[in-house]
């Protein structure tokens, strides 16, 4: 069964080749391809081109293929290249003549369009709920760790003290920034493409208004090519945003193995969270975190790779197309689970005092000691080099921190400035 079918038999190499394994990815938006396919009949019947008797018995079917799907009982055998053709085909063998129907005054090229973008709004607002989930949590270990230090580092290198306090937040508030690129991203997907057809439109007199509220998008795409060329541009629109989450949490995880690690020995887990060595009895690995940072990189080679595949296409429909959805699909559902399991970990971190007094961390506060020098009158060059040239000769003794108390410091955290800026 193929929605292109004219009867010629096709190459069975060719076949294989360019179906590929969209069976298996087409699962993913089998629900938003019935969804979209109850609005384009629901439409059809609104403009004269069905009966209200035949959309009935088209109801009826999309019921039970939903009732299938919630079910994990909604299969796409081998007989079939994709989710539409199957849906179709269920349609013809329980209705005859009525099911032929449904594919009146639409493409495969916008069947596919707009279940994809159903399925990218929904499950970017699902991932945007785990980000604010995940951005409280880190503000509550933010507040609950505050004034414990943590020495802050550049070049890997002992710098400045700093605390968990500006530790967590500071990734809390880096989520802000990836959420406004989510929500770029589902302003870009939030268009209906529904009755671009096969990208220039049709000669029926459709409603394109009624399908784009029937599915709950803010807006229609209204240029029939502009919609056929969302191919691919929403595609890479997602990616990035999902690039940009992942480097903050990759970063994150980062952190999280390092300063688990016995050399620094600033945080832990319980022994449940983390992993053994087939060799080594007293390892404890922080393997969670560790694929955390793979499988973030692996996402943020996914703009990369979605620029590459529709860099330069023409206007129009390409096969290309076909090429997005596998690994950005992928993506979205590895992205999905991430944020779960990493809300679910570091809220059972163990966060270490440190002892400041150790040798390593004796110039950590030799910037403070510069500053105290200042408000005794010196000028802060010469302070400098009085604290630098005590360090040179070995006369330099540890001091202590001093107060932080400007805006966004670690004895002034700013948290609640910060969770008014994350965005409703």
């Amino acid at each position: 069964m193929k929605l292109w079918d004219k009867g010629i038999d096709i190459d069975q190499k060719i076949e294989q080749f360019t179906v590929g394994n969209d069976r298996e990815i087409d699962r993913h938006i089998a629900q938003y391809d019935v969804l979209a396919s109850q609005a384009h009949a629901k439409m059809l019947e609104s403009v004269n081109l069905i009966t209200s008797d035949e959309l009935k018995l088209l109801q009826e079917q999309f019921d039970i293929m939903t009732k299938q799907l919630e079910n994990d009982a909604f299969k796409i055998d081998a007989q079939f290249e994709d989710v539409h053709s199957k849906i179709e085909f269920e349609l013809i063998q329980n209705l005859g003549e009525v099911g032929k129907k449904i594919h009146t005054a639409r493409s495969r090229n916008d069947q596919v369009l707009v279940a994809l973008h159903l399925y990218y709004k929904e499950r970017l607002q699902d991932i945007r709920s785990k980000v604010s989930q995940f951005f409280d949590t880190l503000l509550s270990l933010a507040e609950t760790h505050k004034d414990k230090v943590l020495p802050g580092y550049t070049h890997l290198q002992v710098a400045m003290p700093s605390s968990f306090g500006l530790w967590f937040s500071a990734y809390a508030e880096q989520l802000i920034d990836d959420v406004h690129l989510l929500d770029a991203a589902l302003k870009v997907v939030d268009q209906n493409p529904l009755g671009s057809a096969a990208g220039y439109g049709s000669s029926f007199s459709i409603d394109r208004e009624f399908t784009t509220k029937a599915l709950g998008f803010s807006t229609l795409k209204y240029n029939v090519v502009a919609a056929q060329m969302s191919r691919g541009k929403s595609e890479r629109t997602v990616a990035m945003a999902l690039g940009s989450l992942s480097n903050t949490l990759s970063r994150f995880a980062m952190d999280i193995c390092l300063y688990s690690s016995q050399n620094f020995d600033f945080i832990g887990f319980p022994d449940q969270l983390t992993t053994g060595s087939s060799i080594m009895p007293h390892k404890k690995n922080p393997d969670v975190f560790e694929l955390i940072r793979g499988k973030c990189n692996k996402i943020q080679a996914l703009p990369s790779e979605m620029i590459l595949i529709t860099n330069n296409l023409p206007s129009g429909y390409h096969r290309d197309y076909q090429l997005l959805k596998e690994n950005m699909i992928s993506g979205i559902e590895t992205m999905t689970s991430i944020l779960e399991i990493f809300d679910y970990s570091i809220t059972q971190i163990k966060v270490k005092s440190i002892d400041v007094g150790d040798p390593k961390y004796k110039f950590m506060y030799s910037v403070d000691k510069i500053n105290t020098l200042v408000e005794q009158g010196i000028s802060f060059r010469e302070a400098y080099q009085q604290i630098g040239k005590q360090i040179n000769e070995g006369t330099y003794e540890a001091g202590s921190v001093k107060n932080h108390s400007h805006e966004g410091s670690m004895g002034n955290l700013c948290l609640d400035k910060i969770r008014e800026k994350f965005p409703k």
